[in-house]
């Protein structure tokens, strides 16, 4: 770093994406990236006159997408709020909404306490209960934000809806942020209590179920006040945020949406496979509702098995803290993937013995 960035800037600790390696080709199952191509209508919408307009600005107002968005989570356009990536929605509810301090789990996105730290913020950082499920309890009447991932990350453990209505309620006074960036993997989804709460904030993404991570684009749902708190941030920094071709690609996106619904279904559907063949195999497993699996095995540690599985071309996310250093999170590839990942692990597994 030069001599001139802010010494409190320099000493951030930042968020480490997961490898995206140049040197090989290796099965990708460490970032959660779906394993199937767009929808056919995005990949027609993406047009060369498209691509010739974009010597032209993007729509500031995101006017097509915001419409097909209201549409789809049954609200109104002003209810609506689209982001670079939820990252960035994200990023933007950190600073309108967390001064007085917020409260998020230990074991989570890590992006939550980067925010916390890049602007100053109180955070009241909670421990997963032993088996790494959120305790609802924990986040009642907290007089500050609060930010929960649901389903969570690592971990792929959902929350029911009606527990998630219950903190909303218990915290009236502060903002509370819903992060289902994996929800339509098997979650239950709150946008429906934005209709209801004033206070919450819903944010989605693309990146995830409707297979368009490169094209960056996030969303949150929410009462009108809280949108217009992240359109003054949005004003106040990057206008034309989203792209021209990302937001055509969204718009499609959101009208395939039977086409999405079915790859969604099979991403689950060989998620509960693969978690029973690796339980079979001696792992034990979080029950997942996202687009990944959380396991570890008593006989070989979590870095250990990274390893191995990259020595032979396959990639899952290993994390170094303490408390799930022996986990890995492995994202839910197509079946002939997951065949491969399991075939593998087999082989690791009996070398052992």
């Amino acid at each position: 770093m030069s001599r001139f960035i802010d010494s409190r800037l320099g000493a951030l600790e930042e968020y480490v994406p997961g490898e995206q390696p140049q040197d090989k080709k290796y099965i990708k199952l460490n970032t959660n990236e779906f394993p199937y191509p767009p929808a056919p209508q995005v990949i027609a919408a993406v047009t060369a006159a498209e691509v010739a307009d974009l010597r032209l600005y993007s729509d500031p107002t995101c006017k097509v997408l915001k419409e097909k968005l209201a549409a789809r989570y049954g609200a109104e356009p002003e209810n609506v709020f689209v982001g670079n990536g939820s990252d960035e929605v994200l990023n933007f509810a950190f600073m309108a909404w967390c001064r007085g301090g917020a409260a998020f789990a230990d074991i989570t996105y890590g992006f939550y306490s980067v925010f916390a730290e890049l602007y100053g913020i109180d955070a009241e950082v909670i421990p997963l209960k032993e088996d790494l499920s959120v305790d609802p309890e924990e986040y009642m009447n907290k007089g500050k934000a609060v930010v929960l991932a649901n389903p969570n990350a690592p971990t792929g453990l959902c929350l029911p809806r009606d527990t998630i209505e219950r903190v909303v309620k218990s915290n009236p006074g502060s903002a509370v942020i819903v992060d289902e960036a994996y929800v339509d993997f098997g979650g239950e989804s709150a946008t429906e209590l934005t209709k209801k709460y004033d206070n919450l904030l819903v944010v989605g993404t693309f990146s995830k179920s409707r297979a368009l991570a490169g094209a960056r684009v996030g969303f949150g749902v929410g009462d009108k006040e809280l949108i217009r708190d992240l359109e003054k941030i949005k004003y106040c920094t990057n206008p034309y945020n989203i792209n021209r071709l990302s937001l055509v690609a969204a718009a499609a996106a959101l009208d395939a949406r039977a086409y999405y619904d079915e790859k969604d279904a099979l991403v689950a559907e060989t998620r509960e496979k693969a978690q029973k063949e690796l339980r079979a195999r001696g792992f034990a497993v979080s029950e997942s509702k996202a687009n990944f699996i959380f396991a570890t095995h008593e006989k070989i540690p979590g870095g250990a098995l990274y390893e191995a599985l990259k020595a032979r071309g396959i990639l899952v996310r290993h994390f170094t803290v303490p408390r799930i250093r022996d986990y890995n999170r492995i994202t839910v590839g197509t079946p002939e993937e997951m065949k491969t990942l399991i075939d593998n692990i087999k082989e690791i597994i009996n070398g052992l013995e």
